[in-house]
């Protein structure tokens, strides 16, 4: 099983936002960003500061997904 992080990039897309507009709001780090876009395990205090900046619940930015 594997994390997938598509729904976050779905919402940003839907608030017309790029992973640069996302770093600003949250405050997140560059290095932050790449793992997500490579679907690697993040911290939960990253996770908490992209909720909070898109005022989302977390599992409107990722789901489990299977390795297959």
């Amino acid at each position: 099983m594997a994390i997938s992080y598509n729904k976050l990039w779905k919402l940003l897309i839907d608030k017309k936002m790029n992973k640069q507009d996302l770093k600003s709001v949250s405050g997140i780090s560059t290095a932050s960003i790449a793992k997500l876009g490579k679907g690697e395990n993040i911290t939960t205090d990253v996770l908490l500061k992209i909720c909070k900046a898109l005022d989302c619940d977390i599992a409107d930015i990722m789901e489990i997904i299977d390795d297959e």
